[in-house]
This record gives C-alpha cells, sequence and structure tokens, in this order.
C-alpha cells in the first residue's frame, strides 16, 4: 500500500464569505473561521480548503487576484492569515489555498502594465491578438456568456478572457510568467500551508488560435515543472480542478510517481442533469443508472494508477440533498444516504461547508437576490434569446452557483448566527430547522452521521485502501459495491429511491465476523445481508472478516 496522509484525510470546503462573520460587517472574514476551527476538528476533518482570500475586486467572489502576496482587505490582513495556519496547525488541520493561475484580475498590476502599450515588458504576460475583418480574432466562448475576447482601446488588440473580461487569461509560454508563480507558489509553502487546490488547472495549455483550451499539448509539461520548482518533495496534498478530464488523463495527473498532482476534482458525475453538447443550464433527468458507470469507471480506472478526489458538493455546484436527494420529506435520510455512498468509495472525501447538515438549494423569488456573475449573465444572454423568466429561473434553482453560497447555517438567531450585520446575500429561510446548534444536541443528527463516517475511514485501512467492486450493475433504484483489502470486506449499500427496495445478491457471501458498521435507519443486527429490504433512502455500510 502506497501509504500518503492525504490519502486518509478528510477535507473541508470553507467558502470564506459565507462560511462566519467576525466583525458584523455581512461577510464572512479568517477571524470568522479561527472562531470555528474548534467545531471542525470536532467533525474531524484534517484539511481545510480555503477559497481564494487574496486580494480582490470581487468580480467573481475572489477568484479574479488582483494580489497574490496580500489579503482581500475584507477577509482581514496577513496576520490572520498566520494564525489561522497556526491555529490550524494546533489542531491538526492543515490549509489547503486555492491557487487561481489561468488568469488574475484585470486590476493586477501585470495586467495594468501590460495594457499600457504592446512593447510595455509585462505585454507578453497576457494573451493579446489583432481583431480579424474588424471583429473577433475567432468565436471562442466565455465560461460567463459572450465572447471570450475583450477589445482594448488603447492598443487595438483583443485580450483573451475564458471566464469574466475582468479576469485576463495568463500567457503560460512565457517562461518569465511561470517562474513568477512558482515564486509565489514557495512564498505561501514557506508560510506552513499543507497544500494547493489548483483552480481550473487544465485551462493553462490552451492554444487560442487553434480554439483548444483545455488539455493544451504541453499542459502536463507545464505542471510537472511545476511541480519540481514548488511542491515536489514537500509532502503537500495538490488537487487539480478539471472539468474536461478522462480517467486515462487523471492517470498523468495523478501517477504514483509523484511528478505532477495527489488527485484532480473530475466532474462526469456533476454534469449528468446536463443535456449533452448544450450549456449547464438545459437540464435533463437524472438516472442511476448513469451515475453508477460514472463513479465505478473513475474507481476502477484508477486502481493502482492514480487517486480519485471524492465529492458532491462544492461553491460552484448545487446542494447534493437538492439533487440526488430528497430535500423535503426524507431530507435527513436522503443526505446520510449520500455521504454513506461517497464516504464508502476509493479516494479523499471533500465536505463542502453545510453539507454536513445537509444544508438544501435556496429559491430567491427576485433575480436581484442572486449575486453569482455567471447567473447574472446567463439570465441576461437567455432573456434575448426569447426564454421564459420561469424557465430561467428554474434552471437557477437547479444549477445556480449561489445554491451553495448563502450563509454557513450556525443558529436559530437572526441571519442564522453567520453576522450580526446585513449579510452579503441572504440566508436560506429554513436555518431555523437546519443549523449547526440543533445538530450538535441530537445524536442522530446528518452532523453526527458525517463524524461517523470520518472516524471509520479513520480507523479502518480497507475504507481508506480497499479495491472497490460494484454490485447490482442493473439496479435502477439501488447503488451496491464491496470494498476488499486482504481478508476484510466492506458491503455498501445505498436506496436512492423514495420507497422501500429489495436489496438481493446472488452470491453467497463467506465470512467468520459481520459488523454493521453504520446505517441510516435503526436496524435489525441479525438481518441477513443477501436479503434486505431497504426503507427510503436506507443506506448501510457492513464489515466482513472473511
Amino acid at each position: 500500500m502506497d501509504k500518503k496522509w492525504w490519502k486518509e484525510s478528510v477535507v473541508y470546503q470553507v467558502y470564506p464569505r459565507s462560511f462566519n462573520d467576525s466583525n458584523g460587517d455581512g461577510i464572512g472574514d479568517l477571524r470568522g473561521i479561527i472562531e470555528k476551527l474548534d467545531y471542525l476538528k470536532e467533525l474531524g476533518i484534517d484539511v481545510i480548503w480555503l477559497s481564494p482570500v487574496y486580494k480582490s475586486p470581487n468580480d467573481d467572489n475572489g477568484y479574479d487576484i488582483s494580489d497574490y502576496e496580500d489579503i482581500m482587505d475584507e477577509f482581514g490582513t496577513m496576520e490572520d492569515m498566520d494564525d489561522l495556519i497556526k491555529e490550524g496547525n494546533k489542531r491538526g488541520i492543515k490549509i489547503l489555498m486555492d491557487l487561481v493561475v489561468n488568469h488574475t484580475s484585470d486590476e493586477h498590476k501585470w495586467f495594468m502594465e501590460a495594457k499600457k502599450s504592446k512593447d510595455n515588458p509585462y505585454r507578453d504576460y497576457y494573451i493579446w491578438r489583432d481583431p480579424v475583418n474588424v471583429e473577433e480574432p475567432n468565436d471562442l466562448r466565455s465560461t460567463f456568456s459572450g465572447s471570450a475576447w475583450q477589445y482594448d482601446e488603447t492598443t487595438g488588440q483583443y485580450y483573451l478572457h475564458l471566464f469574466s473580461k475582468k479576469q485576463p487569461d495568463l500567457n503560460w509560454e512565457n517562461e518569465e510568467v511561470r517562474n513568477r508563480i512558482y515564486k509565489m507558489m514557495n512564498f505561501w509553502i514557506d508560510k506552513g500551508i499543507g497544500g494547493f487546490r489548483m483552480d481550473v488547472i487544465d485551462l493553462i495549455g490552451k492554444i487560442p488560435d487553434e480554439k483548444i483550451t483545455a488539455n493544451g499539448p504541453k499542459l502536463h509539461e507545464y505542471i510537472r515543472e511545476m511541480n519540481k520548482k514548488t511542491f515536489s518533495g514537500k509532502d503537500l496534498l495538490t488537487v487539480g480542478e478539471t472539468w474536461g478530464c478522462t480517467t486515462e488523463i487523471a492517470k498523468k495527473y495523478s501517477n504514483p510517481d509523484d511528478s505532477e498532482l495527489s488527485m484532480i476534482f473530475q466532474f462526469e458525475h456533476i454534469l449528468l442533469d446536463q443535456q449533452p453538447g448544450k450549456e449547464k443550464w438545459d437540464l435533463k433527468s437524472l438516472e442511476l443508472l448513469d451515475l453508477k458507470r460514472a463513479l465505478s469507471r473513475w474507481q476502477v480506472d484508477l486502481e493502482g494508477t492514480g487517486w480519485n478526489s471524492l465529492f458532491w458538493n462544492n461553491h460552484d455546484v448545487p446542494r447534493i440533498v437538492s439533487r440526488w436527494g430528497n430535500d423535503k420529506e426524507y431530507r435527513v435520510e436522503s443526505a446520510k444516504m449520500l455521504a454513506t455512498l461517497l464516504h464508502g468509495m476509493k479516494g479523499t472525501p471533500y465536505i463542502y461547508q453545510g453539507e454536513e447538515l445537509g444544508m438544501t438549494n435556496v429559491r430567491f423569488k427576485e433575480l436581484e437576490d442572486y449575486k453569482d456573475i455567471e447567473t447574472i449573465n446567463m439570465y441576461n444572454e437567455r432573456k434575448k434569446q426569447g426564454y421564459s423568466h420561469e424557465e430561467i429561473m428554474q434552471s437557477i434553482y437547479t444549477k445556480g452557483r449561489d445554491n451553495a453560497r448563502t450563509p454557513m447555517q450556525w443558529d436559530d438567531s437572526e441571519n442564522a448566527g453567520f453576522t450580526s450585520g446585513q449579510p452579503w446575500i441572504k440566508v436560506n429561510p429554513n436555518y431555523k430547522e437546519i443549523n449547526v446548534k440543533s445538530q450538535l444536541k441530537d445524536e442522530n443528527s446528518i452532523f453526527n452521521y458525517y463524524k461517523k463516517l470520518i472516524k471509520i475511514r479513520k480507523s479502518n485501512p480497507v475504507v481508506v485502501h480497499g479495491k472497490y467492486e460494484l454490485i447490482l450493475e442493473e439496479n435502477k433504484e439501488i447503488f451496491a459495491y464491496t470494498r476488499t483489502l486482504e481478508n476484510e470486506m466492506l458491503l455498501v449499500m445505498c436506496n436512492f429511491t423514495g420507497n422501500e427496495t429489495q436489496f438481493a445478491i446472488e452470491r453467497k457471501i463467506e465470512f467468520k465476523f459481520k459488523e454493521l458498521l453504520i446505517s441510516n435507519y435503526s436496524v435489525n443486527e441479525n438481518d441477513l445481508v443477501d436479503r434486505i429490504k431497504l426503507k427510503p433512502y436506507e443506506s448501510r455500510i457492513y464489515k466482513f472478516i472473511l
């Protein structure tokens, strides 16, 4: 077994703006995170992935960085950041910085210089092209709607922005750019962080003239160079965000020779409710067989050749209990079931803030209540295309990024205990029922279920290292699999429906010892495991000594 600390760890993503506000300005901050470290310690996590806290004009909630070596004023100071790292370390919690190096803010000093003239020393830090027939160089589109090219009056050229026009793309072909980035990464490594989550890292090898954005020919060369010049040999966790990745490409990123990254985020299971070839807003119904195939492919294909990250939620995707679960009658049961499925798999689990409470999507009536640039741009674009308000809002309710960004629900007091001021975005109205305070007191809460799942991972090597095998492959209601390591085997079963359903396996399990590790209903320990009637959204994990 290739033992690494990050294989045995559980990561918790904090979206600082919405986590905890310590000074009453309505915006979460670094001091607010420090105040809640004991809560995270209680949950049992080992790493905090911190969404960007660098200096930023906030066009895209901090993913537009104007200074990589300074802290956003509303989040605090560099002293606060140093304290967070120190206080985290005291509790055995490492800090994972969000590394955003595909682009900067247009207010970064590099870009401010670059746009002054064509012969400015910083010009080649970004990607500039002449107009073609008095128009954009080509038809590349921005993820946030519209063209990916923005005209600059001063120099009569276009610059590339795969996201907002305030996020110009860096030119990774420029060696000086790469070296400046590596120097900045070493600045953070020297501060004692635990690693990096790398934002849209699969885009840094782009060739815009050929309309290649993800997985460009030099991508892995750049990542190997980054590895060598920054985190190589330092035993850090590095995870790349790669929307267009296959299992074959993943083996390059995450191979056991440590030449690239620890692991990547892939999004195959996240894209299952999107019509093929369409935008994320064009919805299709979810099918369990699709989910089984997607998750199982990654489990099987990376066995021995790479490492999986396991996640349901993050700051860019909707709340999982509102997507694959039932956020009404069976919210508690389905949230626990979804956690069981994921935490039983092979890989490093990531929990997104509020997931451990079963926080849900939000349905704001007014468009003005939404803050996300992607959502607002899409609304305006689709309105022009003739979509109705109701149709567009349905897509926002299902897939909008603000679903994940409403404030953390700490208690049932005003603003869910997130702030004593006016929150930057409205709190989900269901905070009176769904909050930390009530769940800490309830031994059957979703929080305590997550806590138990984390304990099971820490005390059972089979959860970390066991080999995965899907069973009941064609069953449209139950997702079940085994994990095997030497003479130990786990059996994980999850009912994805609101109905009772029969779990039945043909092969007889010959075992010397059986233990029910966890279940989301109270059950009879002596149930015959090859014939079980599962209640709505029921899940169980059994452990056998073979």
